[in-house]
């Protein structure tokens, strides 16, 4: 055990603050705290990779939202995956690997089997399950395959092309025939998406004429838009929507950091009427609450795909838990690359 983890105490980043704007380090403070002991129907759990997702930034909001706000001085939530130091309940042993949403950004946890499974003793790869195998891929799945039913032949538009649920989107687009073009930030990832991951085009939203790129990589019109960035990408999408165009909404980081409303006309009365003249359909999921019950399906499909190579994966490691803060405020702003995770703790 290394990485600053002790078997004596329980380090915790908790929410000092709600943040204005970008959050910043000011808004986490970094505890220590007794290690809990399990009790009947319990396990022990010690966390070595934490994900870092951009649905945090709303759980530090408290705005009315799908889920409650992380309350001041507990611990930030999020997707861990961890290895049971002590059970006392049932179908967890000492030493199994396991995925929990209940933990958040600490060194150890209890669980009482909440949203908790079970990985085994030796799975290949511990951190896929929170990416292409967890809740990043699971969003990528079902709100492509749902909602945006692509057909062969069809054009679909990704934004933040690269990240985890991106880039998992263009993937499965190009296994079910269409023509898939990215929108990312910058010419590095650009080229991954053409290169690595099969895009037929890739466009850089930094780039002066966006607009004019983006319509002459939809010749046809575009039939799939997956949202998950919004402002100026979804601006040059909007006019080169087909009739019946469908839109899941899975995200708008560009407006997580927003204070004010955007600047400039208001965009309202445009897309209402798109929405009507167009007959899009436009649907916002929220994955575990509508689609929890066909995660097997899920997974038994992405790990088939993943081990015959019909799926890339990329996956950015930052090392050690003080480094979450940072790590996560450069994520909005698009600085990773890739599904970003932090080693919390060593594999054994």
């Amino acid at each position: 055990m290394s990485l600053n983890q002790s078997s004596d105490h329980n380090r915790r980043i908790v929410l000092a603050s709600r943040p204005k704007g970008a959050p910043a380090n000011d808004n986490f403070r970094l505890e220590q705290s007794d290690i809990p002991k399990p009790a009947e129907g319990e396990v022990l759990l010690r966390t070595v990779f934490l994900s870092l997702d951009p649905y945090m930034r709303g759980r530090m909001s408290d705005a009315a939202s799908y889920a409650e706000p992380v309350a001041i001085d507990e611990v930030m939530v999020g997707g861990t995956v961890n290895r049971v130091i002590e059970s006392r309940l049932d179908g967890f042993a000492e030493g199994d690997w396991v995925l929990s949403y209940t933990c958040g950004w600490q060194d150890y946890a209890l669980s009482d089997g909440t949203m908790l499974v079970n990985l085994g003793k030796n799975p290949p790869q511990p951190s896929l399950a929170l990416g292409l195998l967890g809740m990043p891929g699971f969003t990528a799945y079902m709100g492509l395959l749902d909602i945006g039913a692509p057909q062969k032949g069809e054009t679909l538009v990704v934004a933040a092309a690269t990240g985890p649920v991106g880039a998992t989107v263009g993937q499965i687009g190009k296994i079910k025939g269409c023509h898939v073009v990215g929108v990312a930030g910058g010419n590095k990832k650009c080229d991954f998406a053409v290169e690595e991951l099969g895009f037929d085009a890739c466009i850089d939203h930094y780039a002066e004429d966006f607009d004019q790129q983006l319509a002459a990589a939809c010749p046809d019109g575009i039939d799939v838009y997956f949202e998950n960035v919004g402002g100026k990408v979804l601006d040059g999408v909007l006019p080169l929507l087909n009739t019946s165009a469908r839109i899941p909404v899975c995200g708008l980081v560009s407006q997580y950091n927003a204070t004010n409303l955007p600047e400039g006309p208001d965009r309202l009365g445009l897309l209402m009427g798109t929405i009507l003249t167009r007959r899009l359909k436009v649907q916002g999921f929220i994955i575990f609450d509508d689609y929890g019950h066909r995660y097997d399906e899920f997974y038994q499909q992405m790990s088939d795909w993943y081990a015959k190579g019909k799926v890339k994966y990329r996956e950015q490691v930052v090392e050690g838990l003080e480094q979450a803060p940072e790590a996560f405020a450069g994520m909005l702003e698009g600085k990773n690359f890739g599904k970003l995770v932090v080693r919390v703790g060593e594999d054994s």
